[in-house]
């Protein structure tokens, strides 16, 4: 067949089948011809295929190849709005994936927690040794951060209520800084994950040990209480992602120490997305809650609890059923 014989045997088709696309690619339904749209992509094909065997004029290949690629990105493309697969990863896919990394993530606790509760204590009993990870201008910052008689809590204590969005803001920024320096550090044979889990756990025992022992306990207690549900569950969770990074970089098993850090980053992908959800919630909280002193510390320690068992329902049930 001669290619004239052959264009002026499918032009219509091809016709057609480019109105149905233009349709498709501006989000409208096409409707009855939804049944047709498959068959028509199955024959397009192998008009292509027969086009390029007969070595037909590079023109009509071109446009055929075109038209075939656009068919396949609309036939293959996800249904799927961002908006529901978002809320199906938050409502299931999250905590399923926290599960399925238990061992990493006791580890990155025990390392976090352990840390923590070790430094406070020894703080609490040898108050000279936080000058060991805090310089006196440091500390002294801790102290009006945290004094009873702040009008605020935590940093600028002294600001209005219209520069809690500002506070948002620094949150995000510093505590996805923290977490993306805990997970990016497994890189470096999860030496770097092991790092930042242990600096951060001793620095904040160290802070807390202090504040405990010179009288600033409901202060200090009531105003991590709330946010830390989300920022150091977060914590743990990035240090167990940076640490599966490490372990498949030290034990790659059969495979390459390329495709076992190419596979074990595809894993963590979830988790690190977690853990940025984590962290906007842990953000709000600690600008809108935490930093209040209108409230009383039984209700702050009450609101904290609840919220701690929030999380630890979330992660131990959600998602259990598809």
């Amino acid at each position: 067949m001669k290619q004239a014989q052959f264009e002026a045997l499918h032009r219509a088709e091809w016709q057609a089948l480019e109105g149905q696309l233009t349709l498709m690619e501006q989000g409208k339904s096409l409707g009855a011809q939804a049944g047709e749209f498959a068959a028509a992509y199955r024959r397009l094909c192998q008009q292509l295929a027969l086009a390029e065997s007969r070595a037909y004029a590079s023109s009509l290949v071109e446009r055929l190849q075109l038209l075939n690629l656009r068919a396949h990105q609309q036939l293959y493309r996800s249904r799927q709005n961002l908006g529901p697969r978002l809320l199906g990863f938050l409502l299931g896919g999250f905590p399923r994936q926290v599960r399925s990394a238990w061992r990493s993530i006791l580890l990155a606790s025990l390392l976090f927690y352990g840390s923590l509760l070790g430094m406070g204590l020894l703080v609490y009993l040898f108050p000279d040794l936080i000058y060991s990870l805090l310089s006196p201008q440091q500390v002294a910052k801790m102290e009006l951060m945290y004094d009873p008689d702040a009008s605020r809590l935590g940093p600028l204590g002294e600001r209005g209520s219209s520069g809690d969005w500002l506070m948002f803001g620094y949150y995000i920024m510093n505590n996805i800084g923290i977490a993306f320096q805990t997970f990016a550090g497994g890189l470096l044979l999860g030496v770097g994950s092991l790092f930042f889990l242990l600096f951060n756990g001793l620095n904040i025992g160290a802070i807390a040990g202090h504040l405990l022992r010179i009288g600033y306990d409901e202060t200090f207690l009531s105003f991590v209480v709330g946010h830390g549900a989300f920022e150091l569950t977060a914590i743990t969770f990035a240090g167990a992602a940076g640490l599966q990074l490490g372990g498949a970089l030290l034990m790659p098993g059969p495979r390459s120490r390329r495709a076992a850090l190419r596979a074990a980053a595809k894993g963590c992908i979830g988790l690190v997305c977690g853990v940025i959800f984590l962290l906007l919630i842990a953000a709000f909280v600690e600008a809108y809650w935490s930093s209040v002193t209108s409230f009383s510390a039984g209700v702050k320690y009450t609101v904290g609890g609840g919220l701690w068992l929030l999380v630890g329902v979330y992660f131990l049930l959600g998602g259990r059923q598809r």
